[in-house]
């Protein structure tokens, strides 16, 4: 018995909560939809900073439908990947983040902006982000050489997932980006909108 209730308190939560974040998306975006530009608004993004890249890609790959807004569905169906899904999910969602151009490939200009984006981003040294200490350079030539599997100079999805499985440090080094939970988390601070 207290296990059903505990389910069906959480289930409550879940609907409160949902419904709490209805209220004040509707609030923020009384058309429905969230624009680029007030999704940068939203978390803080200064449009010609070092996130604008960044909160750009997250915005793409939240916009499941091409259409250049995020509808309250797309924004809970992201926001719930991010904060729930597996890490096969979070690979698939991360691939979206860093094919910029939407092709299904992710090429070496691709994964530079969005990995020098990240390293802006974190104000990492290089020191922080390995022991190798490697270059935004360096980091991309040795990513694409664990996950470019036929050599073709574009990664696909599933060479992407399977790249990032198969190697701790590129998993790593994606997760940067990979895990967008942490860049929502301490952005939303600066936003009452949750």
């Amino acid at each position: 018995m207290g296990q059903t209730q505990q389910k069906e308190c959480k289930e409550e939560f879940d609907v409160k909560a949902l419904q709490d974040m209805y209220r004040k998306f509707v609030v923020e975006c009384p058309s429905g939809v969230l624009f680029l530009h007030e999704f940068k608004r939203f978390f803080g993004v200064d449009p010609t900073g070092e996130a604008s890249d960044y909160a750009e890609s997250m915005f793409r790959a939240f916009d499941k439908n091409g259409d250049n807004t995020i509808d309250f569905l797309e924004f809970v169906a992201a926001l719930n990947l991010v904060f729930r899904g597996d890490m096969e999910h979070k690979l698939r969602w991360s691939f979206k983040v860093y094919d910029k151009d939407g092709n299904g490939f992710v090429d070496r200009s691709e994964l530079r902006s969005i990995i020098d984006s990240i390293y802006r981003i974190k104000k990492c040294s290089k020191s922080d982000l390995s022991d190798t200490q490697l270059s935004v350079d360096a980091a991309v030539d040795r990513i694409l050489a664990a996950v470019d599997t036929d050599k073709d100079g574009c990664v696909s999805m599933d060479e992407f997932i399977k790249g990032a499985q198969a190697d701790p440090w590129v998993l790593k080094m994606l997760s940067l980006d990979m895990n967008p939970a942490g860049w929502v988390l301490e952005n939303r601070r600066k936003s009452a909108y949750f």
